[in-house]
């Protein structure tokens, strides 16, 4: 198995053998600076070998001695063929067939796009779509995105959790600009540890990520790009407050140091201290916290060696209180006086990523990242202690090429990773350390027509996993215009961190057990799934106006599954899975431009989770069987003399039932029904553009003031036997009204 390791990585490095001719193609006209041509055909006459340009005219096609000329043509522009003897670079410049008069184009921005041309389905959420919500950080970014589902984890941290195809977070391969960033003891709090102001750009991928990135991706991966020195506003800043008190403040400041290095400083903070109980049961609807974030960003650009790099360094310091409004720590911490909690966090991170792009060869490069993170929590729920440090080491060496011509793509490259565990959780200490290496390939074929395959290997040993392979593959065929049919199989591997990921179960009266003993992790196996996928997309033309459909279903299906049971009130059960365990997801989405200006989203998705329990195969709780999305945003003319507009988004979403874990065995005034109420909430946010430099915005979130009357089970009586704070399927606090502004110098 060692020797494919070797074969994986070096195989691309053995396969580069053939010449190449390079250029580029620009428009011929009698300005100093020509215009580059992108999506211009160039291939050998008489032969099948062709290329098209790049977004800056730039091509690289195989050469042979054979080959003596190549013919260049572009829809408008006069075809032209030229001799060529040896392969060196070639600038040519085609004529326009007519001259025509002016026409001006128009065009807005979308907010969130797809591409019709990607293997992969992937959904990029820009900076714009971003702004139409408060968006204070990464947790907040989903709310107008119905491929992500954001629902509270419990009725006490406030704490968002979001799920992808029907599973939680530990499911998703999160990352901060390609690097796992999001994993191990960040699980529970780490989206909120993200600043929304600091985002550039969110892909979400559906289905199986690359192999590229590791072997734990399963139900997908969100990366989110940070903002750049080099394009971020030179100085920023926004100010947030809410109706229930709550203030944030973030200030941007990016500077050139010299020619080639620019750094930025990136300061965020955010504090709640007013205590909130709108629903009188003696516990705070909302914790009271205070956070502090700030990031020193560097960017290194050397066009001429063609380099490029980034060094970021991060601190953050995270405190939060929970509980009864008449808790105080410095009196009734772990005792029975109140019930209370409070989770202290600390983290420092330095990540760098270091590009090289071949100047000779435009085609290779060569990236290297690296990451490492120290996250230290301090925490107790009531009477349990919960503490957690985390030490992590992550890098990654990956190459870029090409087979032949631009066709056949190819990435390679290798993987280390490290972690550190030192727990302490229901009075006993747990320590482990993970290491992985592992080497990875994957081939990219590109017909520059209809086709378009994606398909990686990688293998990976790990001390407490084994050796082990993970195959990806993705898929797109064009049918015909405006369409993209896509598939998707992959399978991920992930270790089961049972605590950090499951911190609300602290906040409950239930006894904690771990049933299999015979794993290298809390006694448990790690987690396999394989994850199959297929999507349509449909572009169309009604009416004049432009819009889109996509269709997509989803499956995941567990080998194992470390399983956590809720359906007896009186515990939490973890154990290795024994039956089936799987999650279909089905989502039908539309987008149309209704009027000018006026952009329309809607979708419809239906879940079925199963997993096989002790009791039987149930579906699993709090997951809604139906829900319904609505978007709508709308614009107005920009006014030309004051350079200002205004901005309305509205978004609705429904819930159907949601099924409650049994309570069957509780005294009677301690039972639930089967099942929740349908939940159905609405979000507004109206923003006043004055000039590209300030801008004010007002919203609201649940406007309709839906609340989950007793969201907390047994509020009365928080040390007895039926004490739980989990059984959450809607708001707690009911509306939530804000304000704020933007200010920012280019």
């Amino acid at each position: 198995m060692k020797q494919l390791l070797y074969i994986l990585v070096l195989l691309p490095f053995l396969a580069l053998s053939q010449d190449q001719l390079s250029g580029e193609i620009r428009e011929a006209n009698n300005e100093v600076s020509n215009i580059p041509l992108a999506g211009a055909n160039v291939f050998w006459i008489n032969t099948t070998v062709g290329t098209v340009t790049d977004i800056n005219g730039k091509f690289t096609i195989p050469y042979q001695k054979s080959y003596k000329q190549l013919i260049i043509s572009y829809v408008g522009y006069k075809t032209d063929t030229i001799d060529v003897t040896e392969p060196k670079y070639i600038t040519h410049y085609l004529q326009p067939t007519s001259k025509l008069d002016e026409v001006t184009v128009t065009a807005r921005k979308q907010t969130t796009s797809k591409s019709f041309l990607n293997a992969a389905n992937i959904i990029t959420v820009s900076s714009d779509e971003l702004l139409k919500a408060a968006c204070c950080n990464l947790s907040e970014s989903f709310e107008t995105n119905p491929s992500i589902d954001v629902n509270f984890s419990d009725a006490l941290t406030g704490t968002r959790q979001i799920k992808m195809l029907g599973l939680t977070s530990k499911y998703i391969l999160i990352t901060t600009e390609n690097i796992p960033s999001i994993r191990g003891a960040s699980q529970a709090f780490g989206l909120s540890f993200i600043p929304g102001t600091w985002v550039e750009s969110i892909q979400i991928t559906k289905g199986a990520g690359s192999v590229v990135n590791g072997f734990e991706s399963i139900a997908g991966q969100i990366n989110a790009e940070l903002q750049k020195p080099t394009t971020d506003d030179k100085f920023f800043v926004n100010f947030y407050a809410a109706s229930n008190q709550r203030m944030e403040l973030n200030t941007h400041i990016n500077t050139k140091v010299s020619n080639k290095w620019s750094t930025g400083l990136y300061i965020h903070g955010n504090t709640h201290q007013r205590n909130h109980d709108v629903n009188d049961d003696g516990f705070l609807d909302m914790p009271l916290y205070n956070q502090i974030n700030v990031m020193n960003r560097w960017q290194y650009i050397n066009p001429e060696k063609g380099l490029v790099s980034f060094i970021n360094l991060r601190y953050l310091n995270d405190a939060k209180q929970a509980g009864q409004v008449e808790f105080d720590p410095d009196r009734d911490r772990m005792t029975t006086n109140f019930w209370g909690s409070e989770i202290d966090t600390e983290r420092f991170e330095i990540t760098t990523k270091l590009g090289y792009v071949n100047p000779e060869i435009p085609w290779q490069s060569l990236g290297l990242q690296f990451a490492y993170s120290n996250h230290n929590q301090n925490s107790y729920y009531g009477l349990n202690q919960y503490d957690i440090r985390h030490n992590s080491v992550y890098s990654n060496l990956v190459y870029n090429s090409i087979i032949s011509d631009s066709r056949h793509k190819i990435k390679t490259g290798a993987s280390f990773t490290y972690d550190h565990y030192d727990e302490r959780a229901i009075g006993v200490n747990y320590e482990r350390s993970e290491r992985s290496f592992g080497g990875f390939f994957e081939y990219a074929y590109d017909d520059l027509d209809k086709l378009t395959v994606t398909a990686g290997l990688r293998f990976d040993t790990h001390n407490l996993f084994g050796e082990f392979m993970t195959p990806r593959l993705h898929a797109r065929y064009t049918p015909w215009e405006k369409s993209a049919l896509r598939f998707s199989i992959g399978r991920g591997i992930r270790s089961a961190n049972i605590f950090s990921e499951n911190q609300s179960m602290f906040a409950t009266s239930r006894q904690i057990n771990i049933l299999n003993t015979n794993g290298n992790i809390y006694g448990l196996d790690p987690e396999v799934a394989w994850n199959y996928g297929v999507s349509y997309l449909q572009g169309f033309n009604l009416f004049g106006r432009k819009g889109d459909v996509t269709l997509d279903y989803y499956r995941t299906n567990f080998e194992n599954q470390v399983v956590v049971d809720w359906e007896n009130p009186q515990e939490v059960n973890f154990y290795n899975l024994q039956g089936d365990s799987y999650a279909n997801s089905f989502q039908i989405e539309m987008n149309y431009n209704l009027f000018e200006r006026f952009d329309l989203r809607t979708a419809y998705k239906y879940y079925d989770v199963q997993t096989q329990y002790l009791t039987g195969k149930l579906s699993k709780p709090l997951i809604p069987k139906h829900r319904f999305f609505a978007n709508a945003s709308y614009e107005t003319h920009t006014n030309e003399s004051e350079n200002s507009k205004w901005k309305f988004d509205v978004t609705y979403n429904w819930l159907s039932e949601q099924r409650f874990a049994s309570t069957s065995s509780n005294p009677v005034e301690f039972r639930l029904p089967e099942e929740s109420p349908t939940v159905g909430t609405l979000n507004a946010q109206v923003t006043k553009v004055f000039s590209p430099k300030f801008e004010i915005y007002i919203g609201g979130e649940n406007i309709t003031n839906v609340r989950q009357e007793d969201p907390i089970l047994g509020a009365n009586d928080p040390f007895g036997s039926n004490f739980d704070t989990t059984f959450v399927y809607g708001p707690i606090f009911g509306s939530l009204y804000y304000a704020g502004l933007r200010y920012k110098i280019k």
